[in-house]
């Protein structure tokens, strides 16, 4: 009993010392931490040291005195700290993290990637962080052996190695004429034929041309440009073209160059046409790929880039169809659809409803594209509640219909097809603006049911199909207009998608409108179309289908026109059935009860198939019987 007293009383001092020394090694942590935002790394290694003297199992003392060391540059150091960090916790994933950047800086390359690829394993919600790790890995080793091989080739004596230094000599000059430079920088573009030669251009330091020369610089940023500036930049571009095409290192230091960062965006808006081409193809270079997007989005304010590159629609040339091909690329990225919501309201939704109105004005094939982008960017909640509020773009989109009434061009018709596509993603949005648009807009896509295109005839009842909630005036307007009608015919014809449109069109006018519910009687003879749609593999347009019959059975004789079919096996299996949606469900057993009320025969089948216990279910949804 002794014996194990004096065990008990060791271990309450041993966890009494443990708590004390914790209660240290915490407050030395902070100080620690505190030196570290400052950036006095030696004072962080400092306090860390003495925090882990009084608890050397401490995981965190670990990780954040390997994190000073790597601000240190002492990589092995860093190594070591994680090495114990993880004896102290296996799955630390900061451990993990830290030394793959440490052997990543060493040049341990695979080693680096089996950090990462650890961290992956311990928690595979880190997939797109160790996707930006691992690009970095593999990046810095095709840099290195890049260099090396470009080294191999200046010491083998080679010609067109040596002429790139040669000619950045040249260029290096001091006080010369403009021109000089201007062909200098030509001779050099034409002398960069590949990657080893774009190797040598960085580590011969070809992008300080605009820091270290003076004449350079100002002809480059200068905001006035004479003739001779202009040849200038024009040169620049050309040579960067040529330096970073498919180069991920010299497209990185090219887009961090303070210059050429701020220059970016003046030179798209300088108006001068050769200048805003070579910039144009130069920024191709970077959106074409997801590394090239992921500079631009890091390292460029992109807020007004949207506004810019939509003034060219505008152009005739090819600066038009650049322009686009950027923007839809960086449609891509995340942080370009947050950047766009900045100006959005204020810049770009006024200029992109002036260039809706002047459809008659501008590169309609670049118009049509860029309504496609912008509904592309509904995508975004935020962006698609903006433009969904404004007015002037409901009232741009509505113009450009109408004009495309008139003409018959191709071009309009891709106008014409991209500006639906923009209405229907506006659509996923309710507000007062699209309810005052509702009965114009319904008006507009009962005339174009008319068109010859079936894009965009289907992509008109795609509209209807969203428009009609919003408004039971025009709900009214469209079945005067003979809507069921047209929308029988249309299901007549079959396709999926328009049969998913036109059937949801139908189930809006036939809820609460007698008169469409009437039309759809008369127009489709013993229910032939909804029974067949009723077959269908796909469940919204059964849902929609089972709606519309159980809405129209409540027209005299409507449900005896069905007692020799099979509607009461198909709702059947319907309301029986273990649909995804269970909109199916409910209404095909609502459906089958209002056909059973309506017209009491049809119980007879019913119960022949042994279904009125999976009516009795089902009771519970039919409010109106």
């Amino acid at each position: 009993d002794g014996f194990l007293a004096i065990l008990e009383k060791d271990a309450k001092e041993r966890a009494k010392r443990r708590k004390r020394n914790e209660h240290l090694a915490n407050a030395l942590k902070e100080k620690g931490n505190d030196a570290f935002r400052k950036g006095d790394y030696v004072v962080a290694i400092q306090r860390y040291t003495e925090g882990l003297e009084k608890l050397k199992d401490k995981q965190e003392l670990y990780t954040n005195r390997a994190q000073a060391y790597l601000k240190m540059h002492k990589y092995e150091k860093a190594i070591g700290d994680c090495e114990w960090a993880l004896k102290c916790n296996e799955r630390c994933i900061k451990a993990y993290f830290l030394m793959g950047k440490a052997h990543l800086a060493l040049r341990h390359y695979s080693e680096s990637r089996q950090c990462y690829e650890k961290i992956l394993q311990i928690d595979p919600q880190k997939e797109s962080l160790i996707k930006d790790c691992m690009n970095e890995v593999n990046l810095e080793e095709k840099r290195m052996k890049d260099e090396e091989r470009a080294m191999k080739e200046v010491q083998s004596g080679k010609l067109a190695a040596l002429s790139i230094k040669e000619l950045l000599q040249k260029l290096d000059r001091p006080d010369q004429n403009i021109l000089y430079y201007t062909g200098g920088i030509r001779l050099l573009t034409g002398a960069v034929k590949d990657r080893t030669e774009q190797t040598l251009f960085r580590t011969n330091n070809g992008f300080s041309i605009l820091k270290d020369n003076e004449i350079v610089r100002r002809g480059f940023c200068g905001e006035q440009k004479s003739t001779a500036e202009v040849d200038l930049s024009v040169s620049l571009l050309f040579l960067w073209q040529a330096v970073c095409a498919g180069n991920e290192e010299n497209q990185r230091l090219l887009l961090t160059h303070p210059d050429v960062n701020a220059q970016l965006p003046k030179l798209l808006s300088s108006g001068v046409s050769e200048i805003q081409k070579e910039t144009l193809a130069l920024i191709s270079l970077y959106s074409e790929n997801e590394n090239g997007r992921r500079l631009l989005v890091r390292h460029q304010d992109l807020t007004k880039w949207l506004q810019i590159l939509m003034t060219f629609v505008n152009s005739t040339d090819a600066r038009a169809s650049s322009a686009m091909n950027i923007l839809s690329d960086l449609t891509e990225e995340e942080r370009f659809k947050t950047q766009c919501r900045v100006t959005l309201s204020t810049d770009v939704l006024p200029l992109f409803a002036q260039l809706l109105t002047s459809a008659k004005l501008v590169n309609r094939a670049a118009l049509a594209r860029c309504i496609g982008i912008m509904g592309n960017l509904c995508a975004d909640v935020v962006i698609r509640m903006q433009m969904a509020e404004c007015k002037e773009c409901w009232q741009a989109c509505l113009k450009l219909v109408d004009e495309c009434f008139d003409v018959s061009v191709p071009k309009y018709q891709e106008c014409l097809f991209a500006v639906l596509g923009l209405m229907m993603n506006l659509l996923l949005e309710s507000n007062a603006i699209i309810q005052y648009f509702a009965v114009d807009i319904s008006g507009r896509c009962m005339s174009l049911l008319r068109d010859k295109d079936g894009r965009i005839v289907t992509r008109a009842i795609g509209v209807l199909s969203r428009i009609l909630p919003a408004s039971s005036s025009a709900v009214e307007e469209v079945v005067k207009g003979g809507v069921v009608k047209k929308m029988i015919k249309f299901l007549k014809a079959g396709g999926q998608i328009t049969s998913n449109y036109g059937i949801k069109t139908l189930s809006i006018c036939t809820r609460t409108n007698r008169q469409a519910q009437e039309d759809l009687v008369k127009s489709d003879k013993r229910f032939s179309v909804l029974l067949k749609l009723l077959d269908s593999e796909n469940e919204m347009i059964v849902g929609n289908a089972a709606f519309c019959l159980g809405q129209c059975l409540v027209v005299p004789g409507a449900a005896t026109s069905l007692l020799n079919s099979n509607v009461v096996m198909i709702l059947l299996k319907h309301a029986g059935g273990d649909a995804t949606r269970t909109s199916v469900q409910e209404n095909a057993a609502i459906a089958l009860g209002k056909l059973c009320v309506a017209e009491p025969r049809h119980i007879f089948q019913l119960r022949k198939l042994n279904g009125l216990a999976i009516l009795n279910s089902a009771v519970k949804y039919v409010h109106s019987i």
